[in-house]
């Protein structure tokens, strides 16, 4: 999550040049505008970065086509039906999953592992916290491990899904206990971890009560009934209809 708008780290996803023409997403007349999806921003993308230096250690030439393990705990679908159900190439998914197995040769990630991969882009801060945050919204079984399709369709929808998709994806994020609600706590409980992340070298710089104003303001717009919580459908019309938060939701390109 970026504070008013801006980006924490840097920017917001940059062009094929690594530029970044309209800091915030914003053009001249102010409109707020979905950023382009470029190779270069996908590679920002902490997983991808871990997976693919993976795959570079492990050298080009051990493909395993199909998926073919001969002894892992969980042996992925089928590659037809994984490149179905994302986003991805033939290609990119035979390359994120020979680093998946590389890293975990189980077949499954845990949590601690996601920590450590977090800890190691993020050293100036704590990202303990938004690591296991993060994990519970990967771990759709609530069984403390992913497996690699639950991975990949994940990192699909965050780099390559529709804006709703994104929404949907970050409401689920937010909503900590899984009930269908987001409360001010719970959405404190996710900036606080970000903004402890991220550390205090960022630029803007971060204010202690950083994580406050910008919760405060955030559910104000969002809690349309005022009944203390929001909706899954007050979350994603008060998203796309207000350009600041559109703005400030470029969380996934950020921190992921």
């Amino acid at each position: 999550m970026q504070a008013d708008g801006k980006a924490m780290d840097g920017g917001t996803v940059p062009d094929a040049n690594g530029t970044d023409p309209n800091p915030g997403g914003k053009t001249d007349g102010s409109k707020w505008e979905k950023p382009r999806l470029t190779r270069k921003s996908l590679m920002r993308c902490c997983l991808v970065k871990w997976i693919i230096a993976s795959t570079t250690q492990q050298g080009p030439d051990s493909c395993d086509g199909d998926f073919e393990l001969s002894t892992v705990r969980h042996q992925p679908e089928g590659l037809d039906q994984l490149q179905a159900q994302t986003q991805f190439t033939r290609k990119e998914l035979q390359s994120l999953y020979r680093g998946f197995k590389n890293e975990c040769p189980s077949g499954l990630v845990d949590e601690e592992t996601f920590k450590t991969i977090y800890s190691q882009f993020f050293p100036q801060g704590d990202a303990t916290t938004y690591a296991h945050f993060l994990f519970n919204a990967f771990d759709m079984d609530r069984n403390g491990s992913i497996r690699f399709e639950d991975f990949v369709i994940g990192l699909s929808v965050l780099l390559r899904g529709s804006v709703t998709e994104k929404l949907r994806w970050a409401f689920n994020l937010y909503d900590i206990n899984k009930d269908g609600y987001v409360t001010k706590e719970e959405m404190m409980s996710i900036m606080t971890s970000i903004y402890d992340m991220m550390g205090r070298h960022t630029l803007p710089s971060v204010r202690d009560d950083s994580p406050y104003e910008h919760v405060e303001r955030f559910f104000q717009k969002m809690d349309r009934n005022r009944d203390g919580v929001v909706t899954i459908d007050e979350f994603i019309e008060t998203c796309q209809k207000d350009e600041n938060i559109m703005a400030s939701m470029q969380l996934f390109e950020n921190v992921i």
